[in-house]
């Protein structure tokens, strides 16, 4: 099963289990989520639109990372112009960790009471009242 998900302003087409590096997340939790814009399923299904908006991909940050630097030189002849500055974009690694179908999963039920003492068996006769049977006696 593969998706494509959307970060960064880029398209990526990831599996479970592949590393990306992909524009730089602010995110302060190791766990990041997305929603794919395109699910093809292991029998062959391809989703989108609604259909894919069931499933969520899951992936784990493994750290920043720095590109190679690039040189810009502007320089103009017979004017004393030259500058030159250079940039380093910042990437993030991430881990695809799974792709999953959130309404797939089970909603967890919750355990039934158990009643310290059972009720006692009453046989269709209503017992007496206290009062009336002490004063017949």
């Amino acid at each position: 099963m593969y998706a494509v998900i959307r970060t960064g302003g880029k398209q990526y087409r990831v599996k479970t289990g592949d590393v990306l590096e992909v524009e730089h997340l602010s995110a302060k939790d190791p766990k990041v989520s997305f929603r794919p814009v395109l699910v093809s399923t292991d029998d062959g299904r391809t989703l989108h639109g609604r259909e894919a908006g069931d499933f969520t991909v899951e992936a784990k940050m493994l750290g920043d990372a720095k590109g190679d630097k690039v040189v810009v030189f502007k320089y103009k002849n017979k004017t004393g112009y030259a500058n030159r500055t250079g940039h380093r974009q910042l990437y993030s690694l991430i881990e695809i960790t799974s792709i999953g179908n959130t309404k797939a999963q089970p909603e967890p039920q919750p355990e039934p009471e158990v009643e310290a003492e059972p009720e006692p068996q009453t046989t269709g006769e209503p017992e007496p009242p206290a009062e009336a049977a002490a004063s017949g006696a």
